[in-house]
């Protein structure tokens, strides 16, 4: 196994999973923050994950299984493992409650709608009650932040997996899914440190958890290099690969799509998800 490759594709799945921060950096700065560019990056994310899906992982993953099996069940085989893919993640969803559940994610300002106008009486009250370290409520927030972060930890370990995978096959494909990921991060990070922020007062706090929240994908990284190293065959990297295609699908339309319609209008979510496909296709096309 090459040690280069293996460290590139470590480094940028922790490139990825630590882009939550970069949410979390945002959250502060809710306010003045303009959604429109951020739902065009996650149709422009889903595009890119969906066309390098089907165009690329999951055409290898048929391939590798045509070295072990005839046409057809090399197909039928690369399918099942397509679907099992898109089962875990659903699974994943369904175990967590959707009250930290990334894919149910909302504007900062319906999280918390004091962000509006952060001058009003009532919320330098509610910063007052924050400091002295009073009040349900701020517990309540608190435990939500925590709890998000947890929950985003489970939720981005499979992408995690579909990272490094993804890098240690193709190192173009797998800076295109690195970014990808990377851009989805963001509103998670927000998601995390927006209640950690509103119920202690301490922007570090609410940093250290956004970032905390994404470090499941560099261990997702470490349980697919295990994958590489104990499933050395064709045909079992075969399965491995139309698994991630299934993930990668399955985020690509159940959380980055309905996040970008959340955070912008139904155009600028579909102008992203095409411009994404056409960027990826041209770039493999010319550097491949």
């Amino acid at each position: 196994m090459d040690s280069s490759r293996l460290l590139f594709a470590f480094g940028i799945t922790l490139f990825a999973g630590l882009a939550t921060g970069i949410g979390g950096l945002i959250a502060f700065f809710a306010k003045r923050t303009k959604t429109t560019f951020l739902a065009f990056s996650l149709g422009f994310s889903a595009g890119v994950m969906i066309f390098i899906s089907f165009t690329e992982i999951l055409t290898e993953a048929g391939q590798m299984m045509q070295l072990s099996y005839d046409h057809d069940t090399a197909a039928w085989l690369t399918f099942f493992s397509f679907i099992a893919g898109i089962g875990l993640s659903a699974a994943i969803d369904k175990i967590l409650p959707s009250e930290g559940n990334p894919h149910e994610l909302k504007r900062v300002e319906q999280m918390h709608p004091e962000l509006r106008d952060p001058d009003k009486p009532e919320c330098q009250g509610r910063r007052m009650q924050r400091r002295s370290g009073r009040g349900i409520r701020d517990r309540k927030l608190m435990r939500l932040g925590v709890f998000t972060a947890v929950a985003i930890g489970i939720h981005n370990f499979p992408e995690g997996i579909a990272t490094f995978m993804s890098a240690m096959s193709d190192v173009a494909v797998g800076i295109s899914i690195a970014l990808a990921i990377a851009i989805h991060n963001i509103p998670e990070g927000i998601a995390v440190s927006v209640p950690v922020y509103y119920a202690t007062g301490s922007r570090r706090k609410a940093l250290t958890w956004s970032i905390l929240s994404g470090f499941s994908e560099p261990i997702g990284a470490l349980a697919g290099y295990f994958i590489l190293t104990l499933f050395k065959t064709d045909v079992s990297l075969g399965y491995v690969f139309a698994m991630v295609a299934g993930i990668m699908v399955y985020i690509s339309f159940d959380e980055l799509l309905p996040a970008a319609h959340k955070y912008g209008k139904h155009h600028v979510a579909i102008y992203g998800l095409v411009s994404g496909m056409i960027v990826i296709g041209l770039s493999l096309i010319l550097l491949g």
